[in-house]
């Protein structure tokens, strides 16, 4: 059987930018198997497939990388709302369309922004509120990522686990440099693995902040997870501006984050992230980003 699938860069505006995806619209009839194996076909970091809604929503969506499936993502989820808005399916193009997917994590909801007939921009509200895990001690952090233990600043806080729907180990490094110096180290995230036993990816998202500490410099890693480095992370843009509108030392009020990543890989992204905070508690977290179609197709399955 055939089944119609279509690419997009997202977190950019520039084709073979930013963070490519898959998405299958219309993904009824595979099986958990049959998603998996396109997953490694294409081989991004993230495959989505479509469903009809189960619990009165808009669809249905699973998000496969090459090795396994995940709960949540921030990339699928902008770029299947461009690909559907986009070919109609989700109705008539207005200035502000809202939808939401289900998915394992929760709940998505989506504000896709149109104007003069073209989708501009789409933001996501993270479906879990913002949680914090086990702290990695920065020697094995250095060890994973071939930095010196001083390249990794623990001022604000300590590598830690953070979580807006999926878990990431987030940590601030020095500066742009020190990102840049970055080299993978295969030994180093299976320690980080064993010290976190619970099943979690051993995920690194490591980031440097500018002077005023509103633009972040960002580079993300799962090689355990079948992604060597991702152009553009979502959800970890969620996880990181919950974790500093926590630290900010403020009780309530927003904060808004511009997070360029990709960038050394040769495909920059531009994300924006935001969070609320009420009562010394952060709320919600959102990330937004801009997409362009890049492929259509048809693939076809056993």
């Amino acid at each position: 059987m055939k089944y119609a699938f279509s690419t997009c860069d997202v977190f950019t505006a520039t084709r073979f930018g930013g963070n490519p995806l898959a998405v299958f619209p219309n993904a009824d009839g595979l099986s958990d198997f049959q998603m998996q194996q396109i997953a490694r076909e294409f081989n991004y970091s993230e495959t989505t497939f479509v469903f009809p809604a189960e619990a009165g929503h808009t669809r249905k969506v699973r998000i496969f990388t090459p090795s396994q499936e995940v709960p949540f993502a921030g990339h699928p989820n902008i770029g299947t709302a461009f690909v559907l808005a986009s070919s109609g399916a989700l109705g008539e193009l207005r200035s502000s369309l809202s939808v939401t997917f289900e998915e394992k994590a929760g709940l998505v909801p989506i504000n896709v922004r149109e104007e003069y007939g073209k989708i501009t921009s789409c933001e996501l509200k993270a479906p879990q509120p913002i949680s914090f895990g086990k702290t990695i001690p920065k020697h094995l952090i250095a060890s994973a990522v071939a930095l010196p233990e001083e390249d990794i600043v623990t001022s604000t806080h300590e590598p830690q686990v953070v979580s807006a729907g999926l878990p990431f180990v987030i940590v601030e490094v020095i500066d742009r440099g020190a990102l840049e110096r970055v080299r993978i180290q295969t030994q180093g995230f299976e320690a980080i693995r064993d010290i976190l036993k619970t099943g979690l990816r051993a995920s690194l998202y490591l980031y440097a902040r500018s002077a005023d500490g509103e633009e972040l410099r960002a580079r993300m890693f799962a090689p355990l997870s079948g992604v060597p480095e991702d152009p553009a992370t979502g959800s970890a843009g969620c996880a990181v501006a919950g974790l500093l509108t926590h630290h900010n030392g403020e009780a309530s009020g927003e904060c808004s984050y511009q997070i360029a990543q990709g960038v050394e890989m040769g495909r920059p992204s531009l994300l924006l992230a935001r969070a609320e905070k009420a009562r010394g508690v952060v709320e919600a977290t959102w990330i937004a980003g801009a997409c362009v179609l890049v492929n259509e197709g048809l693939i076809e399955v056993d």
